[in-house]
């Protein structure tokens, strides 16, 4: 599949506003002026991806977005039609796929289990044939999740499981399973958690958006110079903008020009654009941050942070060590206010914002819904799971007890992955509206997560050998994938 080189689409969520193409981001503090609510919004730089065996007969995982890029990188407007024409487009060829494996996944199950090994020979028969990776194989059987991990040494297997279904188009193009409307997961991303996760050890998975230090300084003596906002608001909002200058993208743990490392960035974007009221969450329990924010409110010179971190209960295990439940996975919001000082930005100095943790609050109580209105965030939610597998298959050598060779998986030479454009810097952009006497400017976020502390919590647990020897009991004579 081979993308066009001026203008490249990708899909990020199912709502898409009049301001797609800026990423927001937040922080507050008191003037004594005439005052302005401000959303300052980045435009973060992708680009076309290139795999040979990861077209998918026009399924395939290129699209992550919502938005438009130019041939100067730069983002624009993802005009609706656009959506939906993505949407026509992969509804066609899911259809044309219906004659395939893939089309025949049928109802959904509760607990479909993969044959990591049968997958394995399945990749590798694309790769010796040049032929790209059929849909069922990109999206891993239909599976939503993995709620079970299961060794089998007798069989030199590994078996991923968990819910599953048919594959359905949703109106924004978003490839999901029909029943839960739950996004698939996806192989490419599957690879990139597994050659990724060793290097991950350390710091953890995470991305992060960031004003440098010498634009917080040019913005701060700016706003002490500005006595007033004037008779043309937008001459000083773009000033702001060139004081604040390029924002910084930086991320940790996967590669940067991953589709892995495109979620998670993603997600970001769109936590800030629901929090700076720049689109709606679409659910009523989460208004943006600015709608709590009483008009008149004071505020010390400080930067509210916003950042999405995941936490699981123990995972289960069998005696064993050959059968693992993954359970109670949720994604928090937390935030921490930055003091804007002399030297820079200061993280975690300045006192806490109560209005900020209220807000994070709700997204936290209300994460699942949101999820299934914006289906990034289970795009999210999915990454962390596959990196959490990753972590137990390579941190407790589950392929070498299972005498299963999966280095096809790992050979970037053999099967190369997609690779985008990765964002480096990213303009800001500025928006106002006016509420009491306050400024509200941009401050900076991101997603973090360590897999390797999830898969190092574990609890021995009965049922999960049981339901191994089931799961292995049923498997059939052919195919890689069964409920």
């Amino acid at each position: 599949m081979h993308c066009q080189q001026k203008v490249l689409k990708i899909h990020i969520s199912c709502q898409c506003s009049q301001e797609v193409g800026r990423y927001s981001l937040l922080t507050a503090w008191r003037q004594a002026c005439t005052g302005l609510l401000v959303a300052m919004s980045l435009a973060w730089v992708v680009g076309p991806a290139h795999a040979q065996n990861f077209g998918g007969g026009g399924l395939g995982a290129q699209a992550v977005g919502g938005i438009s890029i130019d041939a100067e990188g730069i983002i624009q407007n993802l005009d609706p039609k656009a959506l939906e024409a993505l949407a026509v487009t992969r509804r066609t060829a899911l259809a044309e796929a219906a004659a395939e494996p893939f089309g025949k996944i049928g109802k959904p199950t509760a607990l479909r289990k993969v044959s990591l090994k049968r997958l394995v020979a399945a990749i590798e028969a694309s790769v010796a044939t040049g032929q790209p990776l059929p849909p069922e194989v990109l999206f891993l059987g239909g599976l939503d999740r993995i709620t079970h991990l299961f060794v089998d040494p007798a069989g030199h297997d590994i078996l991923l499981a968990g819910p599953a279904d048919k594959a359905a188009i949703d109106p924004a193009g978003n490839i999901i399973a029909a029943g839960s409307g739950r996004p698939l997961l996806q192989l490419e991303d599957l690879i990139v958690a597994l050659r990724a996760i060793d290097g991950a050890r350390a710091g953890g998975i995470r991305c992060s958006i960031d004003p440098t230090p010498e634009g917080i300084t040019k913005l701060q003596q700016f706003l002490r110079n500005q006595k007033t906002i004037g008779a043309n608001p937008d001459a000083t909002l773009r000033s702001m903008e060139n004081a604040l200058g390029p924002q910084h993208v930086t991320v940790g743990g996967v590669p940067a020009d991953s589709r892995f490392a495109r979620v998670m960035v993603a997600a970001d974007y769109r936590m800030k654009r629901i929090g700076m009221g720049l689109e709606s969450s679409g659910i009523p329990e989460l208004p943006s941050y600015l709608a709590m924010v009483p008009p008149g409110a004071s505020s010390a010179a400080s930067l509210p942070r916003f950042w999405l971190e995941a936490t699981y209960d123990p995972i289960g295990r069998d005696p064993d060590e050959l059968a693992y439940h993954i359970a109670g996975r949720r994604m928090k919001c937390l935030t921490e206010s930055d003091l804007v000082g002399k030297d820079g930005m200061q993280r975690g100095k300045a006192p806490g914002d109560a209005i900020a943790v209220k807000w994070c609050a709700a997204m936290t109580a209300h994460y699942e819904k949101l999820a299934m209105r914006q289906p990034v965030f289970s795009e999210l939610l999915n990454c962390v799971d596959l990196a959490v597998v990753a972590a137990l298959i390579h941190g407790r050598q589950l392929d070498k007890l299972a005498g299963l060779d999966v280095s096809t998986l790992w050979d970037a030479r053999r099967l190369p992955l997609p690779t985008y454009e990765a964002a480096a810097t990213v303009p800001t952009v500025a928006s106002g509206i006016k509420k009491g006497s306050r400024w509200i400017v941009s401050a900076s976020g991101g997603v973090q997560f360590q897999p390797w502390e999830f898969a190092a919590s574990t609890h021995e647990s009965a049922d999960v050998a049981v339901t191994r020897t089931a799961s292995l009991a049923s498997r059939p004579v052919d195919g890689w994938w069964w409920d």
